[in-house]
């Protein structure tokens, strides 16, 4: 079985301007990562012009399409029946962008069947994580 889930979404970069326009995103998940979740947006959708991907909390992002959630660099809430609106704080400005709530549950859905809610610490190599750490110490 797999460990990694990828997900092809369309996103709307929400501006100033007064029209919003479509990116394409990518939403990914990887068992040996398993309470984090990424979106990846490509060099055409961002001011820098360089690819850029997002890693935040699997909980944070499964919080947020029920109501408010985060108060830090990512926030997710609802808005309106079908979106979902992910927002990405840092110094450079704030990025609002919106996804379909449907295709982020199935997202989640299939980061669940693949790492259950709560069993996350199980898929840990903390031994590994510990050695690449120590590495350089000697």
């Amino acid at each position: 079985m797999s460990t990694v889930i990828e997900q092809a979404v369309h996103a709307r970069l929400v501006s100033s301007a007064p029209r919003t326009k479509s990116v394409p995103a990518t939403l990914h998940y990887d068992r040996r990562d398993p309470f984090a979740v990424r979106i990846g947006f490509p060099a055409p959708a961002t001011l820098e012009g360089i690819d850029t991907s997002w890693a935040f909390s699997r909980e944070l992002l499964a919080e947020g399409v029920h109501a408010a959630a985060g108060v830090g660099d990512v926030r997710v809430r609802p808005y309106g029946y079908d979106r979902t609106v992910l927002e990405f704080h840092a110094p450079e400005g704030i990025a609002v962008v919106h996804l379909r709530t449907g295709e982020l549950r199935r997202f989640l859905a299939r980061a669940q069947s693949l790492v259950p809610a709560g069993s996350e610490h199980l898929h840990l190599d903390l031994d590994h994580e510990l050695a690449e750490l120590l590495r350089d110490a000697c």
